[in-house]
């Protein structure tokens, strides 16, 4: 998995985190097309343990990926049905207010 914390000043952090085969792939949705890029999801792999440290700390994520959803709803921060499918590649964003 890849992991990129965005720290966005007076507002807290912003957690990327996609599945590792999807870094430099565009999924094409109905109203959206996404791109899977190592500038926002970041170019070093990490493991389970950190992406879920990550989300938990974080005040919100942008999320995309089967493991790296499975680990949001594990953690208890999602639900499964809070995630959409593009190209069958759930996709989720967390925002804590």
């Amino acid at each position: 998995m890849y992991l990129k914390i965005h720290e966005i000043h007076g507002e807290g952090t912003v957690t990327a985190a996609c599945d590792a085969d999807l870094i430099g792939k565009t999924l094409k949705g109905e109203f959206c097309d996404i791109d899977i890029d190592e500038s926002f999801y970041g170019s070093e792999l990490t493991s389970e343990k950190d992406v879920e440290e990550a989300l938990m700390s974080s005040l919100n994520a942008n999320i995309i990926g089967k493991k790296v959803c499975a680990i949001a709803i594990k953690a208890g921060l999602i639900d499964e049905s809070d995630c959409i499918e593009i190209e069958g590649i759930p996709h989720a964003q967390i925002y804590r207010v």
